[in-house]
């Protein structure tokens, strides 16, 4: 007997990211995580799967979105480098406090209590005597005493049962592994051949990194024809990536706040903060946030989350992240519908507790040598004042629609675009509401076929003031030049 799902929807500004994985992907369940309001960005873990396991869910997921009439994204995540050790004899090995553990990167075939080897080969010329590594998101930590060629001694600061493939980190960061590997490059291919609207690029250390997986998605859209690039996140879970912030965010069109391994080399105290600081200077600098790591991880297994997980999800809301991000509770959960609802649900409450985002005033959203920052700035004080209905951008990228949203208002912003890519492109900016027309190339006859679509979608009705941006030479990227205050007659 199939399972009767609440499909009310639920309107929100933040963003939900999902994790396709076998506990999602299949078109029906999708079609209602879409319909319910909850579900905008689906997120393919190229950490597993072949190319036309791929291939095969961004079908999957285009017809969901098309069964439920709305546009979502595709984020392709990158693996990065294997920073782990490799596979144990039956599947892990008994560690006590005080125990020596050696590994050896040399080591061929599976490991076992007396040498266990690494996936990272890189990791004896990385570390040193006193040096302490953080194995299984830190459960396991081990003190290095001496490295000599290819092995590595070390004594155990606590007792865990550490099973194959588990990460290793490097407390306080510094391991050299570069950002892209062979596999990503071979990844890319695919996450671009597929069509995906972003792709997040892990392990980030440095501005560098982001230029180097720019240039290569702009080879390979070249070599398919692809006009319209996937936006690239940088993912911040290395130190050296901290230190490197602002310019990490400058080559990027987004950043996630990957809590996970940042926790693991920072320290889990330090990360709540951090996330702050992230969140508000992707904002000011005119960039995108995604929160992701265990914001719902209990419902894996349970239909509810935790209250703990409430607050953890409302206050990224209250932070300004433009979307939330779950992983394995949508990949390999239980209860990937109800994920998503009970996400939605939390951010359309927390978001009714704030007039703008915390710790952003408007006067932290650059405007200065930008005429389409002024006109996004402009709309914004229009709309206060008059107390608009809603924010309109006729856009052909997307771009005016997101100027708009940096400064976190909760007056909904329509973006309306004749463009499929620039639909999917904006459903991870957070406020803004997307939705596909082809407007005459008649500036006047065009307003007047906006207003009808949203009159008609009781989005406004007579009487109603709204904001609308547009350009005067309609159906033009980058030529929104003109601001209006409109009252539905």
């Amino acid at each position: 007997m199939s399972l009767k799902r609440d499909l009310t929807r639920i309107r929100h500004n933040t963003k939900i990211v999902a994790t396709l994985g076998p506990g999602s992907n299949n078109v029906d369940l999708l079609r209602d995580m879409i319909t319910v309001g909850g579900l905008h960005v689906v997120r393919f873990n190229f950490s597993h799967g072949t190319p036309e396991f791929h291939e095969e869910n961004a079908q999957i997921v285009r017809e969901a979105a098309r069964q439920a009439g709305r546009e979502v994204a595709i984020m392709a995540d990158l693996q990065g480098p294997k920073i782990r050790v490799s596979k144990l004899l039956n599947g892990g090995v008994d560690i006590a406090t005080g125990e020596k553990v050696l590994f050896d990167a040399a080591l061929v075939g599976e490991g076992s209590r007396e040498r266990i080897g690494l996936d990272y080969r890189e990791l004896p010329n990385d570390v040193k005597a006193g040096d302490i590594l953080l194995l299984d998101d830190g459960l396991l930590t081990v003190t290095v005493q001496s490295v000599s060629g290819s092995e590595i001694l070390t004594v155990a600061n606590n007792s865990h049962y550490l099973k194959s493939n588990k990460g290793i980190n490097k407390q306080g960061g510094g391991l050299s592994a570069g950002a892209f590997t062979e596999k990503d490059f071979c990844d890319l291919k695919t996450a671009v051949k597929i069509g995906c609207d972003y792709l997040a690029v892990s392990f980030v250390k440095n501005a560098a990194d982001m230029h180097m997986a720019r240039e290569a998605v702009a080879k390979e859209c070249a070599a398919l024809g692809i006009s319209v690039q996937p936006g690239l996140v940088s993912k911040i879970e290395r130190i050296e990536a901290i230190e490197n912030l602002d310019e990490i965010i400058e080559a990027s069109d987004g950043i996630m706040v990957a809590r996970g391994d940042l926790a693991v080399e920072v320290g889990n105290a330090a990360v709540p903060a951090l996330q702050k600081r992230m969140i508000r200077r992707a904002r000011e600098m005119g960039r995108f946030s995604i929160t992701a790591t265990q914001m719902m991880e209990s419902m894996i297994t349970n239909p509810v989350p935790t209250r703990a997980e409430v607050s953890d999800v409302a206050n990224a809301v209250l932070d300004g992240t433009d979307a939330v991000m779950c992983s394995a509770e949508t990949a390999i959960g239980a209860y990937p519908f109800e994920t998503v609802r009970q996400m939605a649900m939390i951010c359309a409450t927390a978001e009714k507790e704030q007039d703008s985002l915390v710790g952003v005033k408007d006067d932290d959203v650059a405007v200065e040598g930008n005429s389409l920052n002024a006109i996004a700035s402009a709309a914004v004080h229009l709309a206060r004042t008059t107390n608009a209905k809603a924010i309109v951008a006729l856009t052909e990228s997307g771009t005016s629609a997101f100027k708009v949203s940096r400064y976190g208002i909760l007056i909904p912003i329509y973006a309306l675009t004749p463009s499929e890519k620039a639909q999917r492109r904006m459903a991870m900016y957070r406020g803004v509401r997307p939705l596909n027309l082809a407007t005459s190339t008649d500036h006047e006859t065009a307003l007047q076929e906006v207003e009808n679509l949203l009159v008609e979608r009781d989005v406004l009705k007579a009487g109603d003031q709204y904001i609308i941006t547009s350009g005067l030479r309609m159906r033009e990227s980058g030529a929104t030049n003109t601001i209006q205050i409109i009252t539905v007659h």
